[in-house]
């Protein structure tokens, strides 16, 4: 870190307050000038925060960029939610993107698995020279208050648990940095099995809960107890695919812990948008994210730059939220217009997968199209159909360089496929994630809202939900259904989608229409773009078993595409002690 600026994102509250006995209101770094820096410390101190801030940093930049990142990119792109379709050539980067889509991938290939592996490697080493740089530290000789240091270091451990937990989930076994000797030793090492992973990461997470602080304030872009307990939580939720054993009980009192309130305060917001939306690290949900402030740490989440069509800026009255038309929805309808959900489609189908749009009700609010009203108020998570402002009457509208003709307000369609009647195909249309056109797909508009033009100055602001409390409930909601309590983990479940109606809910989850394929489409609804969904069609054995659109199933004996491999070069950089992943060869 080389510049103060970089952590005007994290509280000063943790460097004056957390230690000791206070009554001062916390402040953040967005109000902070060098002169605050030096009264309430001096610069050793806020060198500390500066050395303390890499591993936040790090995180950032490998999940930030919500779904289209390092770290979420495998468990987004891969899955039967979201696309980055080839626009005529757009977007195609060499088979890139396909890869994922068709579950092409091999040590040599290229992919959002290569650059996972290798940051979550580089990264642990990182955090473990941060903890050797604070530990070589007198803190009490810069007058920090007493168990600084320590919190410290529970901070860096948890986040080496969150990364390892990353790597555990895409790959397996990892090669284990255990200590800061081994951290911060030049010798390579070879990688240890998912069971020893599995239980590095369990026995460190709960090291460091009883040291960090319990969850009483505003999230402020640390680690508490709370979070630290929900990511032990999903570990323990997903250790059938993870270590072969049910640590359903284990979730399960956790997840009770964090309901209960002993790690703080947790529970559901009424509004959606308030844990997505401005002033969201004041929300109950808000368990652990990415903290983002404007022109000092920003942070573009739901990556709006590559999801939605060039002039949608004309739309949203905002002309600096330029686009890249990118990613979209997986489509729900084929190029007829039938709806693979209930039928046989031109690629197939009907599929119990994907479909995202279709399974949000009609009357469900989150599918109205995004619309900012200004002062920070706005509605709707999609883009979808004829996008005419009903406040501005700017409209997207197409530029005549692509598929419609200039001027034309194209409608987004739920459907990627050759559908334009401006152009001719002379080898006849066709669909599929290599035949998009420039308003295929419905858009997400879930994270980091965008405001108008005028309201620039509070874009980028929300923070970035990493882990919310929804899901708490979901696990708990599936822990019952395991159990064949069906009743208990409906009633859960509803007691999550009860706040997306006005009035009554037309499709509530009921102990008869509660099956394997209902729980995994609450999940999709729930959770889209939020980089969990692979992660839970692997818990599910679907991820390689079940068909979606333009996904044919891999089929028998490809179950060890559960995992990602290793690619070449970080066996070869190995030294000979990084082993392959069973299914990819030696």
């Amino acid at each position: 870190m080389k510049s103060i600026k970089l952590l005007k994102i994290l509280p000063v509250a943790a460097a004056l307050f957390l230690f000791g006995q206070c009554s001062v209101e916390p402040t953040y770094f967005t109000e902070i000038t060098d002169e605050v820096y030096i009264s309430s410390g001096g610069t050793a101190q806020a060198g500390v925060w500066q050395i303390m801030a890499i591993p936040f940093e790090q995180l950032r930049s490998r999940s930030g960029e919500i779904p289209r990142n390092t770290f979420l990119a495998c468990n987004t792109l891969s899955a039967d939610e979201i696309l980055m379709p080839n626009r005529n050539g757009d977007w195609y980067d060499d088979g890139f993107y396909m890869n994922h889509r068709y579950h092409k991938w091999g040590p040599s290939t290229d992919g959002y698995w290569v650059y996972a592996y290798d940051r979550v490697m580089q990264d642990i080493v990182t955090f473990w020279d941060t903890y050797r740089r604070l530990d070589e530290i007198d803190f009490d000789a810069i007058e920090f208050e007493p168990g600084a240091k320590e919190w410290m270091f529970a901070q860096i451990k948890t986040m080496i648990a969150y990364y390892y937990l990353v790597g555990l989930d895409h790959f397996g076994g990892m090669p284990l940095y255990r200590n800061v000797q081994e951290g911060t030793s030049t010798e390579t090492v070879g990688r240890s099995t998912d069971v020893e992973t599995f239980e590095f990461i369990e026995q460190t997470l709960k090291e460091v809960i009883p040291v960090l602080n319990k969850n009483t304030e505003p999230f402020n872009g640390y680690f508490t107890q709370g979070a630290a307990a929900a990511v032990l939580a999903r570990l323990y939720f997903n250790a059938r695919p993870y270590i072969r054993q049910d640590r359903d009980d284990d979730c399960e009192k956790i997840c009770n812990d964090i309901k209960n309130g002993v790690y703080g305060n947790y529970s559901l917001e009424s509004d959606y948008r308030k844990v997505f939306g401005w002033d969201n690290e004041k929300s109950p949900e808000f368990i652990f994210g990415i903290t983002s402030v404007k022109s000092f740490r920003e942070v573009s989440a739901g990556i709006p730059h590559y999801g939605t069509h060039y002039n949608t800026m004309v739309y949203l009255d905002n002309k600096e939220a330029l686009s890249w038309n990118g990613i979209c929805l997986t489509p729900s309808q084929d190029m007829y217009g039938k709806h693979y959900r209930y039928e046989t489609g031109n690629l197939g189908g009907p599929f119990k997968l994907g479909s995202p749009y279709d399974k949000f009700e009609d009357s469900d609010i989150r599918k109205q199209n995004y619309l900012y009203y200004g002062g920070g108020r706005y509605e709707g998570m999609f883009l979808a159909g004829k996008l005419v402002n009903p406040l501005t009457g700017g409209a997207c509208t197409a530029d005549g360089t692509r598929e419609y003709p200039m001027g034309d307000t194209i409608p987004m369609v739920d459907i990627v496929a050759q559908i334009s009647p401006f152009k001719d195909y002379p080898a006849g249309r066709k669909e599929g994630a290599m035949y998009a056109e420039e308003n295929s797909g419905v858009r997400l508009m879930k994270f980091q809202p965008i405001p108008n033009e005028a309201d620039n100055s509070i874009r980028f602001n929300p923070d970035v939900p990493l882990i919310r409390y929804a899901e708490i409930e979901f696990m708990l909601a599936e822990i019952a259904y395991n159990r064949g309590d069906l009743g208990t983990a409906a009633t859960i479940l509803n007691g999550v989608r009860s706040r997306y109606f006005t009035g009554s809910d037309p499709n509530p989850v009921t102990a008869g229409n509660l099956d394997k394929y209902r729980l995994a489409d609450e999940w999709l609804i729930e959770f889209l773009g939020e980089g969990r969904r692979r992660t839970d069609l692997v818990r599910w054995g679907m991820y390689t078993t079940e068909a979606w659109w333009d996904h044919p199933a891999d089929g028998p004996g490809q179950e060890f595409r559960n995992r990602f491999p290793i690619s070449e070069s970080a066996i070869n950089a190995g030294q000979g002690k990084i082993q392959q992943n069973p299914g990819y060869g030696n």
